[in-house]
């Protein structure tokens, strides 16, 4: 042992090929610890950094117009100060008992529970999570800021769809006009205002937000806000049908206008009508398929008239007349909690708020309508729990039925557990007074608002491409996306 330890001390190479055998052990013991810690702190940090957004998720700003109160909650109580009930409707919930018993005044009147005006109360639930003090919104994706500098986005609180229904439910015919309408001249008046701001110039409105839910809310003003972030139920109130073809024969060729586009603009859902049925609650469908609503619409709707002459004969069919106001309420409730399948047949627009109750009321949606834009498309995948069918189908006598009958009990059932999964994400209402309080964190209006943030390269890319343009040069519009 002792000749053996000699040799080694008196042979040079072996005692340094022995000395670089230890360096490099402990090189690769060093590199070892060093990389197992660089990598725990890296997955820690990224731990921090996921609970940081999930906890303190609102770093996308808002900076909210300073528009006159008149234009939003002022509206409301102007609303629940009139004595005239909705035209429209048989029987209006919000002007049918004595002005004594009217909601309180208050800073956050509720809004209408008129049906033809709750369906579209977006513009309520978006600014009642901006109204509430930060402190509580914690679950709120977006930021209000007060200084329009730090702002991504400029949200105009105008109720637009609550200002074109008032005008509407007076039946007067003026809606269209603009002498003695109350709404064009709201109108008027919210658009003279953005305009003159230095934020609009700044930006020519590509980076302001209004919401447009009612197919018909700013009719008259909708070419000077084009370039803006429009919230929209779908495009159905842009598109026009062209009555007449080249050879004078009808047609339904949709003529698209560049107002509007997915590049831009935001589809948003209807809130719904019909309370929430929960998986755990649901019960035995014993009928196939479930419309209520009108038979007789215009436009693109008028395949609804023709599917109901298909299918109203067909047994385990139930096709109904009516809207879920007071009086259809719980027919609506008890039809599609039993029913299969909901029809959702392309209206006066593409979509409507009856696809969102059938989510509710778990009732397996049937879209037929070709041109149907959907609410965070990209964040859910509707072919997971709808059934979409072409138009040409559908009007295919004995087609529809049968494909519905051909579908399993377990896909059936499959569509119903992904249904349940997404109903959270269209609820709108935070359960406060007023609308303001803390919000659902995985409900509508956050969704809305990551939305309008996957939009904010293109807004910014078109500004900048606005501030080169010489002064005098023309680009012929596309879309207003540009």
């Amino acid at each position: 042992m002792v000749l053996k330890s000699n040799a080694i001390a008196n042979n040079p190479i072996k005692i340094s090929l022995f000395l670089t055998f230890i360096l490099i052990s402990l090189l690769s013991l060093f590199f070892l610890v060093f990389f197992y810690t660089s990598s725990t702190a890296t997955q820690n940090q990224l731990r921090s950094i996921q609970a940081e957004s999930l906890y303190h998720p609102n770093s996308f700003k808002v900076y909210v117009a300073d528009l006159p109160r008149s234009l939003n909650y002022g509206l409301l109580e102007k609303y629940w100060s009139s004595g005239h009930p909705d035209s429209r409707i048989p029987s209006d919930p919000d002007h049918q008992i004595p002005s004594s018993h009217s909601p309180k005044p208050t800073k956050y009147p509720p809004y209408p529970e008129n049906p033809l005006i709750k369906q579209y109360s977006v513009e309520y639930w978006i600014l009642g999570d901006l109204e509430t003090p930060e402190e509580m919104r914690t679950g709120s994706f977006a930021k209000r800021v007060f200084d329009v500098e730090e702002a991504d986005v400029v949200f105009v609180p105008f109720f637009a769809t609550l200002s074109a229904e008032m005008q509407l439910g007076l039946g007067n015919g003026a809606f269209r006009k603009k002498e003695g309408n109350e709404d064009y001249l709201r109108q008027k008046e919210v658009v003279d205002f953005v305009r003159n701001t230095d934020a609009w110039k700044r930006s020519g409105g590509r980076d302001h937000v209004f919401v447009l839910t009612d197919p018909v809310a700013m009719w008259h003003v909708r070419a000077e806000i084009a370039p803006a972030v429009l919230l929209v139920v779908d495009f159905g109130g842009w598109y026009k049908l062209d009555s007449k073809s080249s050879n004078g024969s009808t047609s339904d060729v949709v003529m698209h206008h560049t107002q509007v586009s997915l590049l831009k603009d935001v589809i948003v859902p209807y809130t719904h009508l019909l309370p929430r049925l929960q998986l755990s609650d649901n019960q035995e469908r014993y009928t196939l398929l479930y419309f209520k609503g009108a038979k007789h619409r215009h436009r693109g709707g008028l395949v609804r008239e023709k599917l109901w002459d298909l299918l109203v004969s067909e047994p385990g069919i139930v096709m109904e007349e009516g809207f879920p106001n007071a009086t259809g309420r719980e027919q609506s409730i008890k039809g599609m909690r039993t029913s299969e399948f909901c029809l959702h047949p392309a209206g006066d627009t593409p979509t409507s708020c009856r696809l969102f109750d059938a989510i509710e009321s778990l009732c397996i949606p049937v879209i037929v309508s070709d041109n149907i834009e959907l609410p965070f498309e990209g964040m859910i995948d509707y072919s997971e729990f709808s059934v979409f069918v072409a138009v040409s189908d559908a009007l295919t006598p004995n087609w529809l039925v049968t494909h519905l009958r051909s579908i399993p009990a377990r896909q059936r059932d499959e569509f119903r557990r992904n249904m349940a999964k997404v109903q959270p994400i269209f609820e709108y209402e935070s359960g406060h007074p007023g609308g303001v309080g803390p919000i659902p964190p995985d409900g509508a209006v956050n969704h809305i608002w990551k939305k309008v943030q996957q939009k904010l390269p293109a807004i910014k890319e078109a500004i900048i491409r606005n501030k080169r343009k010489p002064a005098g040069v023309s680009i012929p519009l596309r879309c207003h996306c540009t």
